[in-house]
């Protein structure tokens, strides 16, 4: 279990129940109904559960740590600090307003640019994905790891496309590699539960092209606490917006890599 004594514990107490918050508004508007608009462009949609749980999410975590910054897919960036919270109120918009039940709240704590915590609510399921740096991965409390499976072909992965996928279609050349391989891909739609789901051991692997911080902030550390690995399309380190994100358990990961790039 996560140790007590670690300097971010009390971050991560206050980020559960931020998520839970979150999750209960998203809750509310399925019951009550929501109005719903566009940002980017008519499939880029925006929801009152979106804008409302961020917001409480704000409140409740820069009353509890005044001194973080608050960088949130909906409201932008507050504060230049040097710890600072990267929410996504709602990741999984289009399937929430759908009715398609993989959607949730992503929280992450970077702290001197470096994530530290993490948390990915999924709130259809209920289900809580958790991690501290160097104390492991969680699953409502129980420790998750990613899968010890080593060959590529048979492993089952996952993968996304930007709203604007048609004026920038890269993914979809990847995306045409991996199937002309026989490989199994799914795409969900909530990149932050796909990572959770390699954390989880649910998936070998994730890749996509153009998410955003909010996206990947928790996930990213979820998929390493539980032995994974991250990179970008080059196998180097994954870094907070680089263009590409790669995750697996890591006995894939040269795999998918040479896979995704070679014609």
């Amino acid at each position: 279990m996560i140790g007590r004594r670690h300097p971010y514990h009390p971050h991560l107490l206050s980020m559960l129940e931020a998520a839970r918050l979150a999750r209960g508004i998203h809750l509310y508007y399925l019951e009550k109904g929501f109005t719903q608009g566009t940002k980017s462009g008519p499939t880029d949609l925006v929801t009152q559960a979106d804008r409302e749980s961020e917001e409480a999410i704000k409140e409740l975590l820069l009353s509890r740590f005044p001194e973080a910054g608050f960088l949130g897919e909906e409201g932008g960036s507050e504060g230049d600090r040097d710890v600072r919270f990267i929410v996504d109120p709602l990741d999984g918009t289009v399937n929430y307003a759908h009715g398609f039940p993989f959607y949730g709240v992503s929280l992450a704590l970077e702290a001197e640019g470096v994530i530290q915590a993490g948390v990915i609510m999924d709130t259809a399921r209920g289900e809580t994905f958790y991690a501290l740096r160097g104390e492991g991965a969680y699953l409502d409390g129980r420790p998750i790891r990613v899968t010890e499976r080593a060959e590529l072909l048979g492993s089952l992965l996952a993968t996304g496309f930007p709203y604007d996928v048609a004026k920038d279609a890269e993914n979809l050349i990847y995306f045409g590699r991996a199937l002309k391989r026989g490989l199994l891909v799914r795409r969900p739609g909530a990149a932050a539960l796909d990572l959770a789901y390699v954390a989880a051991g649910r998936l070998e692997g994730f890749w996509e092209v153009k998410l955003n911080p909010w996206d990947v902030a928790a996930g990213w550390l979820l998929v390493e606490e539980a032995g994974g690995r991250v990179t970008d399309l080059e196998g180097k380190p994954y870094r907070l917006g680089h263009r590409y994100i790669v995750a697996t358990n890591g006995r894939i990961h040269e795999a998918l890599l040479q896979a995704l790039l070679s014609d």
